[in-house]
């Protein structure tokens, strides 16, 4: 009898076909490994929803195979669902310091660093885990300490890029197109790339463009000056103190995740902090104007941030001023811009001079455009291309690019999150998919809110809701109070007394009915009640709330 030979499984499980959920399966015989566990961001139609998350069903069903999860870098769509994901399965967590002291901060959150293995590498480190080898690459992106993968399989070699740009001036040194090339002469079997800026041509900017923006706006400037910004961009940040203690500025920081980063960075030394430069957020009532920089959370627009606080007045101890120079050196994320929009309009309202990134050169991408990726292409020759990180129209494009740079395009396979490429060392192809998906988490539950429950969310945000409440004798049906008509949503009922008691009058017809027909079943006269309803509201009306029957037995 001949055994066919094991294939290596590739199973993206998020950063597909979206923008962030980030996570993918590597898979040969007994042994897996996962490469980044990110978060997604809901849109405007998850009403509620507070952070996506993968499903992790299939690490779950395969758990004994797990031999570690590989992290590229501390970014939340690449780190975010850990917390989630090993509160079901227990793996060690290979990445680099930066990336894992912010990993340490989720696990504490969570109540899981004691239960979680932490290892942590250097560029050029190589790791075993089962039958897969696992080398870390120096890259550069907008956090400190991100790393590509060079994963040697049994059948070949596949590299991850992880999110990545190629800087020559960066802080720590240019990625390493050297290995990149290495590896594309000792023959790589798959490359799996980013591809979030793929639809831009030619080079993504150096950081240092940034930090000249930020001095031209620093010199001079008399007024107090806050800035927002990621605060995983430790490279920003760090321009920001440098400025700030070139003009004798003294620097505060608002904003949970701010401060966490900072902390973070200072105990690695990622950060160099000016003696004296950094102050309490407190103390900067008693300093004068020009000598106040504010480092805040809040370049997304997200709700209860601390530039949306600052910008609606709920923040405790900042009030914008006239005046306030607000530097946004941010851009937007997809489907973010109108949150963005609404708290610089609310600025300008109350007078801050706003600079952002659509006037001035505030901020660069972390992401490799169109001319860094074809080099990354040209440097592995990768017999198979699969694009990732990237809603369909750039894993598209990233395809055809790939067609420019000479590639079959039988060998570019351009997927969906839980589909399995099986590869040999000469084949690569689709062979159907796992459990993969969205999980939304809301509050403290997670998975709790599926799609019937977001149905009804926008249903009663786009249309409202009306209950009828009536108490029914349990011996002959009939009605002993009510019914009572309570709206939410739907009408001002001060102004609607004519339509409230038309409602009554079309529940107390579908009660009568059903009391004619003898019927006892509470359910039939719940649906009789909604039916009626619901046909009448949509007639008179042309909307259709959500209604809801309450029948009570006495």
């Amino acid at each position: 009898m001949i055994l066919l030979a094991e294939k290596l499984k590739i199973i993206p499980l998020g950063g597909l076909d979206e923008i962030g959920k980030n996570i993918t399966v590597l898979e040969y015989g007994k042994d897996m490994i996962v490469v980044d566990c990110g978060v997604g961001f809901p849109d405007e139609e998850m009403y509620g929803v507070d952070l996506v998350i993968p499903d992790f069903t299939y690490l779950v069903q395969n758990a004994k195979k797990l031999r570690g999860m590989f992290i590229t870098h501390g970014h939340e769509d690449h780190i975010g669902s850990i917390p989630y994901c090993m509160q079901q399965v227990n793996s060690p967590i290979h990445g680099t310091a930066m990336t894992n002291g912010l990993i340490k901060l989720k696990l504490e959150e969570h109540h899981l660093a004691d239960k979680v293995k932490l290892v942590t590498h250097k560029p050029g480190d190589v790791v075993k885990a089962g039958c897969f080898t696992v080398e870390f690459i120096h890259v550069n992106h907008s956090i400190a300490d991100a790393v590509a993968f060079a994963i040697k399989t049994p059948v070949g070699t596949v590299v991850m890029t992880g999110d990545f740009k190629i800087d020559p001036t960066a802080e720590g040194g240019m990625t390493n197109l050297t290995r990149f090339g290495e590896l594309g002469k000792e023959g790589v079997l798959a490359l799996l790339a980013d591809s979030t800026n793929v639809e831009r041509q030619g080079y993504t900017p150096s950081e240092n463009i940034v930090a000249e923006s930020l001095d031209r706006q620093f010199k001079n400037c008399d007024q107090r000056i806050i800035v927002t910004t990621f605060a995983s961009n430790m490279h920003r940040i760090q321009a920001v103190l440098t400025t700030a203690h070139r003009y004798g500025r003294k620097v505060a920081v608002s904003g949970r995740s701010m401060e966490n980063m900072l902390k973070v960075a200072q105990e690695l030394g990622y950060l160099k902090v000016p003696a004296g430069t950094i102050v309490e957020l407190g103390s900067i009532k008693s300093l004068p104007k020009n000598k106040v920089v504010i480092v805040s959370t809040g370049s997304q627009g997200e709700n209860m941030s601390a530039l949306y606080r600052m910008a609606f007045s709920t923040h405790r101890q900042v009030e914008i001023q006239s005046g306030d120079r607000i530097i946004i050196s941010a851009s937007a994320i997809p489907g973010n811009e109108k949150a963005i929009s609404r708290i610089i309009n609310e600025l300008y309202r109350k007078g801050a001079d706003v600079v952002y990134e659509k006037s001035e050169g505030l901020h660069v991408s972390g992401h490799a455009c169109q001319e860094e990726l074809k080099i990354i292409h040209s440097l592995c020759k990768p017999k198979f291309f699969i694009p990732i990180h990237g809603e369909q129209r750039h894993l598209q494009i990233h395809g055809r690019l790939a067609k420019q740079m000479g590639m079959s395009p039988r060998n570019i396979f351009i997927g969906e999150i839980g589909t399995v490429f099986e590869l040999s060392a000469r084949s690569c192809k689709p062979n159907g998919t796992v459990t993969a998906g969205k999980v939304f988490v809301d509050g403290t539950s997670v998975g709790d809110v599926g799609s019937v429950v977001l149905r009804d969310r926008k249903h009663l945000a786009q249309d409202g809701m009306v209950v009828v409440c009536v108490n029914l004798s349990g011996q002959d049906g009939s009605i002993i109070s009510g019914p009572d008509i309570i709206t939410r949503g739907f009408i001002y009922v001060k102004e609607s007394e004519q339509l409230m008691d038309e409602l009554r009058n079309v529940a107390l017809e579908a009660i009568d009915r059903c009391n004619r027909k003898r019927v006892r079943d509470w359910a039939t006269i719940k649906s009789a009640i909604k039916n009626d309803l619901s046909g009448y509201l949509y007639k008179t009306t042309k909307r259709n709330p959500m209604i809801l029957p309450v029948i009570t037995e006495i």
